[in-house]
Formats: C-alpha cells, structure tokens, sequence
C-alpha cells in the first residue's frame, strides 16, 4: 500500500494514474529544488515528472532532474513512494499521482532549465522542508535530513 498525501479524491470523478519520479538532489546541507512559476501556481517542488509511455523510472528520473534544473545526476537510489490526487492544469486532467522519490547525487550543471517556467535553486534543507509545495515532497525531505 502506497501512502497517500494531500486532498481525497472526490467520489465519482475519474482519476487518470500518472506514475512519476522526483528526486532529493543533496549537496551538505542544501537540497537541489525547482522554483516553478507559470504565473497562476507559482510553487517549490522536488525536481522530476512524469514517466513516459515506454521509458524506465531510471530514464525519466536522468530526463526529468536535467529538464528541470540543468544538472546531470549519478548514483539514484529509490527511497520510497505516494500518491496524491489533484488536477493537473497543463494537462486538463484529474490525476492520481504515484510518485516515487530517489535520492541521487548532483554531479554538475550543464545550462540552465529546458523546461519552461523551472528555476533551479539551492536552499538549505531545512528550508526546504517547509516550503515544498506539496505535503509527498515535504515528508520525504524531512525523512531525507532526518537520515532516511
């Protein structure tokens, strides 16, 4: 069973499953985020996405951390996993979310974000922990400076 966080979903309405990865990005005492900013639903949140049709956790987690922050990452170690139901307005779709959450190593930065409206940013963990904008990636930050 999966721990679910965040709102319950709504009897009757039809949620699509949309499985995606995110990572803890830990440097000493920071953690690797991604300010995201469409000017409707500004938000901190642990780097990552949705998995592809066809393409591995492993892939999407490479694909997804470099999209929205820049950086290459090695050594990703999955630490766990929830689900979360929300509306997803990029998509126009009610979502359950099953998010699986790695810890992986920041190797280096190779430009800024592909990813529109993504800004990469170093913040203290502690901070972090707080601010994350969803309940999922804040537990798993707090577990992370907690020593998971």
């Amino acid at each position: 069973m999966i721990r679910r966080f965040g709102e319950t979903p709504e009897p009757g309405r039809r949620y699509i499953r949309r499985p995606g990865v995110y990572a803890l990005l830990p440097r000493g005492s920071s953690l690797l985020v991604t300010w995201y900013d469409d000017g409707l639903n500004p938000e901190l949140q642990l780097p990552g996405g949705g998995i592809d049709p066809g393409e591995s956790p492993i892939t999407a987690l490479h694909r997804e951390v470099f999209e929205e922050t820049g950086w290459l990452i090695t050594a990703p170690r999955r630490v766990g996993a929830f689900r979360r139901f929300t509306y997803m307005p990029e998509y126009d779709l009610w979502a359950e979310k099953v998010c699986y959450i790695y810890r992986a190593r920041p190797v280096r930065p190779m430009g800024p974000p592909s990813e529109e409206f993504h800004e990469a940013v170093w913040m203290d963990t502690s901070d972090a922990t707080r601010m994350l904008g969803n309940e999922g990636d804040r537990h798993f930050a707090i577990r992370h400076m907690q020593g998971l």
